[in-house]
């Protein structure tokens, strides 16, 4: 066997694919706003299959095009730091956000404003995707107009 090629057991379950959890929402931000797009925050809750649907079929293949995507986790106690650059836990900020369904998605602009309406729950699979089109476009739009001074 080669080094560094493990045996995959037959029907072993490989974890779930997760996005990059929110660690500093200026960086993040900055990061997005460089690349003329919205910071998109997932908020997430484990064991939800809707979120995992959402992450794994359209937000991941966004993730890995380029798109500045990060989760943030219902009733988790992980560490961020906030658009005021104040350290908080990610449940903290959900709860401010008043955010109660999972997966709900939120898009970010300049000043950590919402650039777009939030994408609240599970939508029909055959929907989804446009849905998130049109946020993510209302997005764009936004911050070019914000950055023109418009």
């Amino acid at each position: 066997m080669a080094m560094g090629v493990l045996p995959v057991r037959a029907g072993a379950q490989t974890p779930p694919a997760l996005l990059p959890a929110a660690r500093s929402l200026p960086d993040e931000l900055a990061l997005a706003l460089r690349q003329g797009l919205a910071l998109v925050v997932m908020v997430s809750l484990e064991g939800c299959p809707f979120c995992r649907i959402a992450r794994q079929s359209h937000l991941l293949p966004m993730h890995r095009e380029g798109g500045v995507i990060v989760q943030v986790d219902m009733r988790s106690t992980q560490m961020v730091r906030d658009f005021d650059g104040q350290i908080t836990t990610h449940d903290a900020l959900v709860q401010r956000w008043r955010v109660s369904i999972a997966p709900t998605l939120l898009f970010f602009g300049p000043g950590g404003r919402e650039v777009a309406e939030r994408m609240e729950g599970a939508y029909q699979p055959d929907f989804y995707g446009p849905y998130l089109d049109e946020r993510l476009d209302k997005a764009r739009l936004a911050i070019r107009r914000q950055s023109r001074g418009v």
